[in-house]
């Protein structure tokens, strides 16, 4: 299958910046979509923003203008630049991923998830 890792959380001060990495590795034939969601503790899992393949970009209403999602598609890695950070945004970010595999001659679809990376916006 596919595996995908994450790097670059940790805690940062109300109004600083992180920038999130997640490189996707496997026998990947072509990745759709990349993206990230988070997770606050006792609730649910949210989309943050995705990205597909040709660049077209989709962000929570929270987060617009303050988040930037980009994407090497030759390294097969995604990025989440996060700017003026509040509180709230302290969350499990996991990144996501969808495509095609090709293994053993056959091609069939992924889906997959990061084992997820803290982040913690402090007041």
């Amino acid at each position: 299958q596919v595996q995908l890792v994450e790097s670059g959380g940790g805690l940062v001060q109300a109004g600083g910046s992180l920038t999130l990495s997640c490189a996707a590795s496997g026998s990947i034939y072509r990745i759709n979509a990349m993206g990230w969601y988070r997770q606050p503790p006792g609730n649910q899992r949210d989309l943050v923003a995705t990205i597909r393949s040709g660049g077209i970009t989709n962000y929570a209403t929270s987060v617009k203008g303050r988040f930037t999602i980009s994407r090497d598609n030759a390294k097969n890695t995604v990025y989440l630049r996060m700017n003026s950070l509040k509180p709230e945004d302290t969350a499990v970010y996991y990144c996501h991923a969808n495509g095609t595999i090709y293994r053993a001659s056959i091609f069939s679809s992924f889906a997959s998830w990061g084992q997820g990376t803290q982040v913690t916006v402090s007041s």
